[in-house]
């Protein structure tokens, strides 16, 4: 992927190396109040966060050692702001087509626990969007788990990952994620196969997806190879996959994302068409 080719954000804030908590062994008691409050406000399964998190925990040794700040612009830094100015300028353009602006989020890279307005959140949670402050949080430790863990990764499918937390920037502005969470507050259940958390992250991926279509009409960036890293690591990170890795056994009752095989069709709706519009999964009648 020919990333250079894109213009820099300057919306992106690296607070890497800054220490908000102290962390022991293990998610604790205080870190299990974290996950919880967090995973309802981005409205998550806490249930599955929790079991992710202790999964990363465990394995990666979170929290048990403070890691040195890398170098300010680095390589990796370039890259996000790099996807992050192309999704600014692709949107941007589609909005005006509709006779509105569009509205950047801030991207934040951090290390290990950062403070947003959806409250103190552990890099276990993996990259989220907080609809408080309008600000997407990375601690980019998650693309080498995504690579070495999960099985997918690449630029290309990191791109698919900021695109995607991009994608909840716009169900924020076009009033989806306040529908999704008043229906929450109503004691609706959300979760599930079908359910309205699956469709909102569904047309998260279906937006990613409208990006680099039209990304890839501005740049001609794309090398091969790449399309299949989104694809895999899409796959990758499907509810099936994740539950039957995590327990041996899937339960649809507490999807929150949807499985490989939707996630990967939605993108490819995206890609393949390039219009939003086409994005609707809460009218959609088979995901």
């Amino acid at each position: 992927m020919k990333w250079q080719r894109a213009r820099k954000s300057r919306n992106v804030e690296d607070r890497r190396g800054r220490r908000v908590a102290k962390a022991g062994g293990g998610l604790g008691l205080v870190g299990v109040a974290i996950v919880v409050i967090v995973s309802l406000a981005l409205g998550k399964n806490p249930m599955e966060m929790l079991g992710l998190a202790n999964q990363v925990t465990e394995l990666t040794g979170a929290g048990s050692s403070e890691r040195a700040p890398p170098p300010r612009n680095d390589e990796a830094s370039r890259f996000v702001a790099s996807i992050l100015g192309e999704t600014e300028d692709v949107w941007s353009a589609l909005f005006q087509q509709s006779g509105e602006r569009y509205q950047p989020p801030r991207l934040v890279l951090y290390t290990d626990r950062v403070q947003s307005a959806c409250g103190t959140a552990s890099s276990a949670v993996g990259p989220f969007y907080c609809p408080g402050d309008q600000q997407i949080y990375i601690d980019l430790g998650f693309f080498e788990q995504m690579q070495t863990r999960l099985g997918g990764g690449g630029d290309f499918a990191e791109a698919y990952v900021i695109a995607h937390e991009v994608g909840h920037h716009i169900q924020n502005l076009t009033g989806v994620l306040r529908q999704v969470n008043e229906a929450r507050q109503r004691g609706q259940s959300i979760e599930g196969d079908g359910g309205l958390a699956v469709r909102q992250e569904l047309q998260a991926d279906c937006y990613s997806g409208v990006w680099a279509h039209h990304a890839q009409a501005r740049h001609d960036w794309l090398e091969p190879g790449d399309i299949e890293e989104a694809l895999n690591t899409a796959a990758a990170i499907g509810d099936d996959r994740l539950q039957r890795q995590a327990r041996g056994t899937v339960v649809p009752d507490s999807f929150t994302h949807g499985t490989s095989e939707q996630r990967v069709r939605w993108f490819r709706v995206g890609f393949e068409s390039g219009q939003y519009q086409r994005c609707d999964t809460f009218s959609a009648n088979q995901l």
